[in-house]
């Protein structure tokens, strides 16, 4: 890890997670983020050392400062780093995360059929491979 940069590993798979992941890029202009699809090699080794599941990719996960967060609260910190009017989404912290996560939960079991997905992970653009834990 780059200067103890956050991580955000995602469902390489999935077209919505997909679509989030090219949002957060565009939005995160400090480049703050590093990235890595949770079936990547790298991906694997951070869910077993932060003791995640390494077989169900029901959340996208944020590792910062050596903590691992998941479902709504890694969608919310994420949310507060990025440019533009998705920073207000942290009005949500105010709503206890057990709720939060039903909802993030309902539409992560749903996100393949609704979304669709890929046969394989995003590869990434040539300016954006340096921000990929699988190429360091």
């Amino acid at each position: 890890m780059i200067n103890n940069a956050p991580i955000l590993l995602f469902d390489g798979i999935c077209n919505l997670c997909n679509r989030t992941l090219q949002f957060i890029i565009a939005h995160d202009t400090q480049k703050l983020y590093r990235f890595a699809s949770l079936q990547s090699a790298a991906g694997q080794k951070l869910l077993e050392q932060y003791k995640l599941s390494r077989s169900s990719y029901s959340s996208f996960v944020l590792i910062e400062n050596n903590q691992a967060y998941t479902q709504s609260t890694a969608a919310l910190k994420v949310a507060k780093n990025l440019s533009g009017p998705v920073k207000l989404m942290v009005v949500f912290n105010i709503i206890p995360v057990k709720i939060r996560d039903v909802v993030y939960n309902f539409i992560a079991r749903n996100r393949y059929k609704w979304f669709g997905k890929k046969d394989q992970c995003m590869v990434p653009t040539p300016d954006l491979i340096k921000r990929f834990l699988s190429n360091d």
